[in-house]
């Protein structure tokens, strides 16, 4: 599939409105830093995390589940669900070895293992943020498998951050330190095309079934 033609066909059903949005924020878009989360089973940290992440403007998230389903509460999202890709993953070692191979640092946010202070933390090749669980952090397995840990300062009698604060912190302080950067962070041509099109038919009404359409036209052509 051409996902340029793909979402310049698929302009004529979106709003002027809508489609400038989309042509605004894609640019800035980027899979540089990837959350993971592990089986969050509070609906609202789901949908607190998805809105950290698109407002930070990283547009994909992993929710590994076993025993809960990642379902974000959408009166908490705030629309942030049109944007944000999430792929679903089986709660395994075998799932973060899947995204290792796809070319990420494993980085498991926990205060373990000598962890780096997320201000200290630098890196120049694509990251995958792993969150654990609400009540157990995350798991040992992972832990080890880790290429590194990665530690959020605590000033106060508290020790940890509930998961979905600590995701909108470690998200944001790492746009901020890519900007800073002279990493190119910001998605592949090919990868901005594939969003848009995502974009657009979250954005349209039967949007998958007029892409489908679309899609068996050019096949009967």
């Amino acid at each position: 599939m051409n996902n340029q033609k793909t979402f310049e066909y698929l302009q004529q059903f979106l709003t002027d409105e809508r489609l400038q949005k989309i042509n605004h924020f894609a640019p800035e878009s980027s899979d540089f830093v990837l959350p993971v989360i592990e089986d969050v089973f509070q609906f609202r940290n789901a949908a607190a995390i998805v809105r950290s992440v698109e407002a930070c403007g990283f547009h994909k998230i992993v929710a590994m589940e076993s025993e809960n389903e990642f379902n974000p509460n959408l009166r908490v999202t705030k629309g942030a669900e049109t944007w944000v890709d999430v792929e679903r993953m089986p709660h395994s070692l075998d799932s973060i070895k899947e995204i290792k191979n796809r070319g990420y640092k494993i980085i498991a946010v926990s205060p373990e293992k000598n962890a780096t202070l997320l201000p200290d933390f630098q890196t120049t090749e694509p990251v995958a943020l792993v969150f654990g669980t609400e009540a157990a952090g995350v798991t040992d397995e992972i832990l080890d498998f880790a290429d590194e840990t990665l530690a959020i300062p605590m000033y106060g009698f508290t020790r940890s951050f509930n998961v979905s604060v600590a995701a909108a912190i470690c998200v944001y302080e790492l746009k901020q330190k890519l900007i800073k950067s002279n990493i190119d962070y910001l998605l592949s041509e090919e990868k901005l095309w594939e969003m848009k099109v995502r974009w657009s038919v979250n954005s349209i009404k039967s949007g998958e079934q007029i892409l489908a359409k679309y899609l068996r036209d050019l096949t009967n052509k």
